[in-house]
């Protein structure tokens, strides 16, 4: 352990070859943050890609990070990790113009008790959903493809079953999260899935206002339903993100959708911004405007300077790295359909017909690799 300014520091290995070297340096910022500064050498530190990901990091505060493990962020798989060193050299691949879907989606089930505005995988009425056993051969097929985050979604995943099975079945070669709205998400469910070893839990919030929630997602008691399952995940020992679907009506309400994220205790808070697709996909001119952009950047600098708690903007890392659709991201339906993204309702083959890699191979040619801009909020 090294000493800085006299405050107590921890190191925690991200990358060593003979042209990269970084490491993270933690120690507690005034507030009791725990705060981030990397260090790097080597022929590719001045890498654009490199500088990029490695200052999404730097004087940023960590998720969690205690003697043993460093959590970045609830996306970031802990380091050390077999996890995180896969993840790392997928992005130093990537830099050779090699595609790792890193993050891959799979929503195992359209079930949902919510009829949410925005949602982009409406209920088709067939009660469409995954087998157990073809999601277990789906996640054995994307481990071995590289995959170090697999995200379960729905509809509503905690509604599915044997949900605990398919997050067991995700070894140490990745994380697994869950996407929930907090509908079914018990203190025992939370239990159940901490010992298969699940690794966070992103909550989804339109409104820190109840009644506004409530009224986006389309039940009554489902804004009660998410500040229950962040507890549970809590008490559970789970990592927690606030996921934030920000709208050109919701900008204002920043400061409190962090203030609440701060009093329940989560880990990190992210801000998404909508996207025209699902039952959105009718609305107008729905992209945040350039001052809402602006608005978002200004707050997220602020508060990150002087916060208690991480914030990951997904509309900054948009600018950074570009789209990660059919890139580092894939998403998978309940009918089996592959997606370059959640978002982006465009099939490139089904999962029943053909190797998930055979895809992955042709989504090469998906026109959006990297743009700086979402295609579906143009």
């Amino acid at each position: 352990m090294s000493q800085d300014g006299g405050k107590a520091e921890r190191t925690y290995p991200l990358y060593d070859s003979l042209f990269l070297k970084a490491e993270a340096r933690v120690s507690k910022d005034l507030t009791g943050a725990a705060r981030v500064k990397v260090y790097a050498s080597g022929p590719l530190v001045h890498l654009p890609l490199i500088q990029d990901a490695l200052q999404m990091f730097d004087g940023q505060i960590a998720a969690c990070a205690d003697r043993e493990e460093l959590c970045l962020s609830t996306w970031i798989p802990p380091i050390p990790s077999r996890a995180f060193s896969r993840m790392a050299e997928s992005r130093m691949q990537a830099v050779l113009g090699r595609r790792t879907p890193d993050q891959v989606t799979i929503s195992i089930t359209e079930e949902c008790p919510n009829r949410c505005s925005h949602c982009a995988l409406p209920n088709s009425g067939n009660k469409l959903l995954l087998a157990p056993q073809t999601v277990k051969d789906l996640i054995g097929q994307i481990l071995e493809m590289g995959t170090t985050l697999i995200i379960f979604d729905g509809g509503e995943p905690t509604l599915y079953r044997e949900l605990p099975e398919l997050v067991a079945a995700v070894d140490d070669r990745a994380i697994s999260t869950i996407f929930t709205s907090g509908a079914g998400f018990t203190a025992s469910l939370a239990r159940r899935l901490k010992e298969a070893g699940l690794y966070a839990v992103n909550v989804s919030l339109d409104s820190p206002i109840r009644s506004e929630h409530d009224s986006m997602r389309g039940r009554e008691g489902v804004f009660d339903d998410a500040m229950q399952a962040i507890e549970n995940a809590l008490a559970a020992g789970l990592l927690v993100d606030l996921y934030v679907v920000l709208r050109r009506e919701n900008m204002q309400e920043l400061q409190l959708f962090y203030d609440l994220a701060r009093s329940k205790g989560v880990h990190e808070i992210t801000f998404f911004e909508v996207v025209s697709t699902g039952r959105w996909s009718e609305r107008q001119n729905t992209a945040l405007l350039p001052e809402d952009h602006a608005l978002l950047d200004e707050f997220v600098k602020k508060t990150g300077e002087s916060g208690e708690i991480r914030i990951f903007s997904v509309p900054e890392a948009y600018r950074r790295f570009g789209c990660f659709a059919a890139t580092s991201w894939m998403h998978i339906t309940p009918s089996g359909q592959v997606y370059p993204c959640s978002c982006y309702p465009q099939s490139w083959g089904s999962i029943f017909e053909e190797p998930v890699e055979k895809i992955w191979q042709r989504m090469n040619a998906f026109p959006y690799k990297k743009s700086s801009v979402c295609p579906m909020r143009k």
